[in-house]
């Protein structure tokens, strides 16, 4: 009995020790290595915690239903040679209307039928139709767009609907993970992910035109259509705009963009509230800073900001006391570390406000006050038969109506929206006919007209009834 206790009490004590020691060459803590017998091969032994794996369901399920189709239909002017021209090689050509249909994403922002997307979504669009991802369709109006961020708002008649919450794309951390939604190659409600690789990203631009940039890239999969979709954090939360890829063949290759919230939000606020864009200037051209001229502004050891090439001596940076050669080093205490991240900082902000500019100059640092200026987008968003002006969309005059009216040319106010258009009492169907006492034959005069006004536009035009009207629209 005692001899058979004592076997017992050895078998225990021998299980447990092998217990413990296979504990410690699969433990998952450690994840320690340990050679196969058959091979002299090392294998780590890990074990599958899924609190320690991010789970995505909660930001998908909450999210997908905030994210629409965007399908608009542009119209574009063929030319087609006259019966003169074709048989006789002489002869005025004409143009035939020809439709082309686009399609993208957009983002409900607010229950009330806001929606955000891309301004080459829907830039040119002569019909725009939204589709939620429970398959009802509305007619979607243009309220504004701006080129510039590449951002554009559209308004439906609908109500209580499931719009996803703002996040804080300033607060994105790399690495972090975030899905993005949209529709691509007409794929609805499509949903991929990735982590944040890079933030405040910009994009060669062969156009010359200036951007605020400071894209968020993620190696979340976006492709054509995905545009105007949602890129949104793993709490259900809108950080960004899917935008762009960087690809050769036009399809994702591992690199996509994401216009951050922080830029989405002030466009969408302005364009609510003017009708455009009310863009704050700090009046400085500036470039990446080397180690070189780092060493010229007298900086040492470990250096960070932007170097400051140029100023517009009227703009706010030269008024507050920064010079050429300086190094901007910080505004409002935010660290600048590219000249991305001084764009996106100063377009959070608006005409009048007040910053603080840390510079870097002769081996010392100083602050000094900047009361940045203004630079207000009147063309919030132009196609080559329509724009978006103001808070109001103008059109080519159809040759009808001009016809009817006894016109030689003009543009038809075809949509007024809140802004400027509608506060000066402008009422869609007028033709405006002169802009600041010059004729106007066509858009493209019009926006020219309107681009290169310094303090006000005249308006001067005719309504289907025959009505003449006289309108003073501040710029």
């Amino acid at each position: 009995m005692k001899k058979n206790f004592t076997l017992l009490f050895l078998s225990v004590v021998l299980s447990t020790v092998a217990a413990v020691v296979v504990m410690k060459m699969t433990g998952t803590g450690q994840g320690n290595y340990f050679y196969s017998s058959q091979e002299s091969v090392p294998i780590r032994q890990v074990s599958f915690d899924p609190q320690n794996f991010p789970d995505f369901t909660y930001a998908a399920e909450s999210c997908v239903d905030g994210v629409v189709f965007v399908k608009v239909v542009k119209r574009e002017q063929d030319r087609e040679a006259s019966i003169l021209e074709h048989f006789f090689g002489f002869g005025t050509p004409y143009s035939m209307p020809r439709e082309r249909a686009g399609s993208g994403s957009g983002v409900i922002i607010s229950p009330d039928g806001y929606i955000a997307t891309n301004n080459h979504v829907v830039s040119g669009a002569s019909q725009i139709e939204v589709t939620l991802n429970d398959n009802k369709t509305y007619k979607a109006e243009l309220v504004g767009a701006d080129p510039v961020t590449d951002v554009a708002l559209l308004k439906i008649d609908a109500q209580e609907l499931p719009a996803i919450p703002f996040g804080d794309s300033d607060a994105l951390r790399l690495g972090e993970w975030v899905l993005a939604i949209g529709s691509p190659f007409n794929l609805r409600s499509t949903i991929t992910a990735g982590i944040v690789s890079a933030k405040g990203r910009s994009l060669p631009d062969m156009s010359g035109e200036f951007k605020v940039e400071s894209f968020i890239q993620t190696d979340a999969a976006v492709n054509p259509g995905n545009s105007g979709g949602a890129l949104v954090n793993t709490r259900g939360e809108l950080v960004g705009i899917n935008t762009a890829i960087a690809s050769n063949t036009g399809s994702y290759t591992g690199y996509s963009f994401a216009v951050p919230t922080a830029i989405v939000k002030k466009v969408v606020e302005d364009i609510k509230e003017h009708g455009s864009v009310q863009r704050a200037l700090l009046g400085i051209s500036m470039t990446e800073l080397t180690q070189e001229l780092a060493s010229l502004a007298g900086m040492k050891g470990n250096f960070s900001g932007v170097y400051v090439a140029e100023l517009n001596r009227s703009g706010a940076a030269y008024k507050a006391g920064v010079r050429e050669g300086d190094v901007l080093v910080a505004i409002n205490g935010r660290k600048m570390k590219n000249p991305s991240d001084v764009q996106a900082t100063i377009n959070g902000y608006k005409p009048g406000d007040k910053v603080e500019l840390m510079i870097y100059r002769d081996g010392k640092e100083s602050v000094v006050e900047a009361v940045l200026q203004g630079s207000q987008t009147v063309v919030a968003a132009a196609g080559e038969n329509e724009a978006s002006v103001m808070g109001a969309t103008l059109a080519q005059a159809d040759q009808q109506l001009l016809k009817r009216l006894r016109l030689k040319g003009g543009v038809e106010v075809t949509n007024v929206g809140n802004g400027k258009f509608r506060d000066a009492g402008i009422r869609a169907g007028l033709v405006i006919t002169h802009l600041n006492q010059m004729p106007v034959n066509d858009l493209k005069e019009a926006l020219e007209i309107i681009n290169n006004a310094k303090r006000g536009l005249l308006v001067e035009g005719m309504y289907p009834n025959g009505e003449v009207c006289y309108y003073g629209v501040g710029v």
